[in-house]
């Protein structure tokens, strides 16, 4: 399996071993996006996908089967974001699924997160039996990505238990081990765990950036709207997927052809 940093490794000869890392090519792009053009380094970015998971996206999950909840809306984000994972796969920048998956026991969730999600009881919520499994139970088929979202092999998978992606897990220090100091945003909900994955991971030091229609929320428009305002007031920037992606395609080598290759 490729390793996730390559560079990162120590080198060995008959003489010594060297704890000097190679230094490492930056890969810029620039794009539009507001509230300012932006430029940033491929090489330190990372891409997140966040909760685009079977208990809030599947007909039979928990958002549609127990909470009533039109999901079909949500998925307008799969086609923008597999687009923007394949071209973060084609430079080598890290590509990470993190999605809810929480013990079976539910032994490290506090009451403000439980008793809020199930009513204080009233409603099933984390870890309670459902049509498919335990809901959002790490390994459980609730906790998996659906299947529309491409996952490939190199592809970096994190379980979060709170509403931000940085609590309780190894997300931050994963980061900072592949040198990331960008993070892209994409998932659902724009108003829940990407914003608060957003705003906790902007309080780490790490540079944001929305991407506008890889987000959703079955929330009203007028609250998308808010986060957009907030995040390109106090937060970073946020873009859209097609200008992204048109400044990635310039990063990525064409594939040559051998004279009189007519094919």
């Amino acid at each position: 399996m490729e390793r996730s940093a390559p560079w990162d490794r120590w080198h060995a000869d008959e003489i010594r071993t060297s704890l000097v890392r190679p230094a490492r090519s930056t890969i810029p792009i620039s794009f539009d996006a507001n509230p300012d053009t932006i430029e940033v380094d491929l090489a330190t970015s990372a891409l997140l996908i966040i909760d685009m998971q079977n208990d809030f996206l599947d007909s039979k999950g928990w958002f549609a089967d127990d909470r009533g909840q039109d999901v079909e809306p949500l998925k307008s984000v799969v086609v923008p974001i597999n687009s923007l994972a394949s071209a973060f796969r084609e430079t080598k920048t890290p590509v990470i699924h993190l999605n809810w998956g929480v013990r079976a026991d539910t032994a490290n969730l506090p009451a403000n997160v439980v008793d809020k999600a199930s009513g204080c009881g009233a409603n099933t919520a984390y870890g309670d039996a459902a049509q498919m499994g335990r809901i959002l139970v790490d390994g459980d088929w609730g906790s998996k990505s659906i299947d529309a979202i491409v996952v490939a092999e190199t592809d970096i998978h994190v379980s979060k238990h709170r509403l931000s992606g940085f609590c309780d897990n190894e997300l931050d220090q994963l980061l900072r081990r592949l040198g990331v100091t960008t993070l892209f945003f994409t998932g659902v909900n724009i108003d829940r765990c990407v914003f608060a994955t957003l705003m906790d991971g902007t309080f780490q030091g790490y540079d944001a950036i929305l991407v506008e229609d890889a987000c959703k929320t079955p929330s009203p428009e007028y609250v998308s709207d808010a986060i957009l305002y907030l995040v390109r007031l106090l937060y970073g920037f946020t873009a859209k997927a097609t200008p992204i992606l048109e400044a990635i395609s310039g990063q990525i080598p064409t594939p040559q052809t051998s004279q009189g290759d007519t094919s």
